[in-house]
C-alpha cells in the first residue's frame, strides 16, 4: 500500500516547491526529528487510508514498517509527536501550499465551462456541519436538541470553483456560527457569478457586491418583503406558446 501511495500520489507533488514554502515560513526551526514534509505526509496518509483518528493514523503507519521509506520517511511517528507539530506548526504552509499547487496544476485542471453558463468565474457557496460529541451533549442546555448539534461541532464553509471542480476558499467555525458572516471573507474578481442558498441572505453584502458588479443567485427568505418592478416574461404564457408549438408540428 505504500507503494502505491508513493507512485499515485506523493509522486505528482512537487516537492521543491514545498520546501521553498517551507524555507519562507521557518516551519522547520524548531524540529528535528518531525520535518514538516513529515506532517505533510502523515496528513495525507490519514486522509487516504480513511483514519478517523490520530492513533490509528500513527498505528497504521507503524504497521508498514520498513516499507515507509517509498514515503520519505525513516519510521512512523508517535502519537505525542503529530499531536504536538498539529498543535504547534503554523497551517498557513499547508494553505500556501494548496494554492500553489493550485497555481502549479492550473494547465492541466479543467477549464471548460459548463453547458449554458457564460460566465467566466462561476462560483458556489455552501456549508456542512461536522457533528463532534453528539452522544454526550445530548439533552444539554436550556433548549435541548437529540442530536446535539448546537452544542458541540464544527462548520466548514466553502466556496467551490464551479468550471474546474476545485475549492478556492474554505474556513472552519464553530457549528453555532451563521453562514451569512463569511460572505464578507469571499474575495472574487469583477463580473463573478456566486450561488448559494438563502442561509447567506445578507442584504448589506449584497448591495457591496452589486456596487462592485458582482453577480449572485440567492433563494428569499419566506418571510422576505419585496415589491414587483417589472415581469419580463410569464410562465403560463410560455407554457401555452409551447404547447401550440408542438399541437402545430403534429398537425
Amino acid at each position: 500500500m505504500a507503494s502505491r501511495f508513493s507512485n499515485k500520489s506523493l509522486g505528482r507533488v512537487p516537492k521543491s516547491l514545498f520546501d521553498e514554502i517551507v524555507k519562507r515560513n521557518e516551519s522547520d526551526r524548531y524540529y528535528k526529528s518531525f520535518s514538516s514534509w513529515d506532517e505533510f505526509v502523515t496528513l495525507l496518509f490519514g486522509i487516504l487510508t480513511r483514519c478517523d483518528s490520530a492513533r490509528e493514523v500513527c498505528d497504521g503507519m507503524a504497521a508498514l514498517g520498513g516499507k515507509l521509506n517509498h514515503l520519505g520517511m525513516d519510521c512512523a511517528p508517535a502519537k505525542s509527536t503529530f499531536g504536538d507539530a498539529l498543535r504547534k506548526r503554523t497551517c498557513d504552509i499547508f494553505e500556501q501550499f494548496y494554492f500553489a499547487l493550485l497555481s502549479h496544476f492550473s494547465l492541466v485542471l479543467s477549464d471548460s465551462r459548463k453547458d449554458g453558463i457564460s460566465f467566466k468565474h462561476f462560483y458556489a457557496f455552501d456549508s456542512t456541519t461536522i457533528r463532534l460529541f453528539t452522544d454526550v451533549l445530548k439533552g444539554v442546555g436550556r433548549n435541548p436538541k437529540g442530536d446535539g448539534k448546537k452544542k458541540g461541532g464544527l462548520k466548514v464553509h466553502m466556496l467551490t470553483d464551479v468550471h474546474a471542480d476545485v475549492p478556492v476558499f474554505a474556513r472552519i467555525s464553530e457549528a453555532k456560527q451563521h453562514d451569512k458572516n463569511f460572505l464578507k471573507y469571499l474575495n472574487v474578481p469583477k463580473g463573478s457569478m456566486i450561488v448559494f442558498d438563502k442561509a447567506y441572505n445578507h442584504y448589506w453584502q449584497f448591495a457591496k457586491w452589486t456596487q462592485d458588479e458582482i453577480n449572485f443567485v440567492c433563494r428569499l427568505k419566506d418571510n422576505a418583503p419585496y415589491e414587483v418592478q417589472e415581469i419580463y416574461l410569464r410562465l403560463r404564457n410560455l407554457v401555452n406558446r409551447r404547447a401550440s408549438s408542438k399541437k402545430n408540428t403534429f398537425i
